[in-house]
């Protein structure tokens, strides 16, 4: 795993731990939806950034496949959000992850050419990690809402999906 992959991991996974258990258990659905829709912009913004910067057919395909599918489920967490009349409400959490989020897409907007391709491949693994652990140990169980916890499942499945996609996608460059 690369400094960079896990230096950003890890400070978005602290965000996480950093609330405990406890914490967590304490998190609102309001709350939850508003993380779990928070780091589906992130990744959005950061594939635009690799659609506007690579010139890599595979990276290329790839960024547009999570514009794609974080834009699918997140209007999907919208209509949901509607249905329950429920505000998303921000929080420690998402601010954080906008925080290092932005941080993350400066150090890769510095980037170009296959130096771009392969910090990019990388950061999308250690994003979907910890977006995946996050959904896994900290957000689904801590949803009240069966509704709301159905399409943190139905994400995390996906996302899972991204990770292996951008393990492959960063073990074929260099």
């Amino acid at each position: 795993m690369s400094i960079i992959r896990l230096a950003g991991a890890s400070a978005i996974l602290g965000l996480f731990i950093a609330q405990g258990p406890a914490q967590a258990a304490e998190l609102t659905d309001p709350q939850i939806a508003h993380i779990a829709y928070t780091a589906g912009v992130l990744d959005i913004e950061t594939a635009k950034l690799a659609l506007k910067k690579s010139k890599n057919k595979e990276v290329v395909a790839f960024a547009r496949n999570m514009v794609h599918d974080h834009e699918a489920v997140n209007g999907k967490a919208l209509a949901l959000v509607k249905k329950l009349k429920v505000t998303p409400e921000d929080n420690d959490v998402s601010k954080g992850l906008v925080s290092q989020a932005e941080a993350k897409r400066a150090s890769l907007a510095a980037l170009d050419g296959p130096a771009f391709d392969k910090a990019y491949a990388d950061n999308e693994i250690g994003y979907h990690k910890t977006v995946n652990a996050a959904l896994a140990d900290t957000l689904i169980p801590a949803a009240a809402n069966a509704e709301l916890k159905a399409l943190l499942q139905t994400g995390l499945k996906i996302f899972q999906g991204h990770e292996l996609h951008a393990e492959h996608l960063a073990g074929t460059l260099k």
